[in-house]
């Protein structure tokens, strides 16, 4: 394991011990699929999210990433919440190592109706992004999302449209789907998948959640399920509300 791997590995572990140090909060099920629900109105939270994304694992040294955002969200209704993000990329290849700022992130969800009131709980979330860096474009990015709870049981499908609105007009379409189930106020697991139709790109994998009376923690890995797709991701999510 070279020095750069091993750091990042250290910082990681560091982060989920100092949160975890403290002490139920509003939290998610899962790290890469969005659920029914939004922050309550006067509510904000910070959130961290740090991603790793291996192209091939037998190959490491070749091209590694690392991805790291923050983001802010604040709770304009008990409906409807608003949220920022900053956004900073590490990439490792054999030739050279790129650190940098990649950008900004607009966002906001809103709520339909409540919980249990429709045979599916819907959610609209519509966010705009201000690419720097070497993402230097801008995004803008819908999503449907599509929820309903059983018991403990809780099964989510995002449907996600992307398309660039500054240097390109690509678009591409998407989802992310998770089922989870609550053991404990604290503990939830599940399984989550991801894919881009687009670019016919599939991943699956666990998803664990922990949360305490001050923050929650995330943290699934995903494998691609065919050769288009990097061989495995990592993400961590971690939430401070206040």
């Amino acid at each position: 394991m070279n020095f750069v791997k091993a750091r990042h590995w250290v910082m990681v572990l560091c982060t989920v011990w100092v949160v975890t140090s403290g002490a139920l909060a509003d939290r998610r099920s899962y790290v890469w699929t969005y659920e029914y629900q939004t922050m309550p109105k006067g509510m904000a939270e910070v959130e961290y999210y740090l991603t790793h994304k291996i192209s091939d694992w037998d190959n490491y040294d070749e091209k590694n990433t690392w991805e790291h955002a923050v983001e802010l969200e604040y709770g304009l209704t008990d409906h409807w919440d608003i949220a920022i993000y900053q956004t900073w990329q590490h990439t490792n290849t054999e030739s050279r190592d790129w650190s940098g700022y990649t950008g900004s992130k607009i966002r906001t969800r809103y709520r339909i109706g409540e919980k249990g009131q429709l045979p599916v709980d819907i959610l609209l979330y519509a966010e705009y992004i201000l690419g720097e860096g070497e993402k230097d474009y801008d995004k803008f990015e819908g999503k449907l999302i599509l929820a309903k709870d059983f018991g403990r049981w809780n099964l989510a499908y995002n449907q996600i449209y992307e398309t660039k609105v500054k240097n390109g007009d690509e678009t591409e379409h998407g989802y992310a789907t998770g089922l989870s189930y609550e053991f404990s106020p604290t503990w939830k697991a599940g399984i989550e998948s991801t894919g881009n139709y687009t670019d016919n790109k599939y991943y699956l994998g666990p998803t664990v959640s922990w949360a305490s009376e001050k923050v929650w923690v995330n943290l699934g890995v995903l494998a691609g399920l065919n050769d288009r797709s990097d061989d495995v991701q990592f993400r961590l999510l971690i939430g401070i509300p206040f």
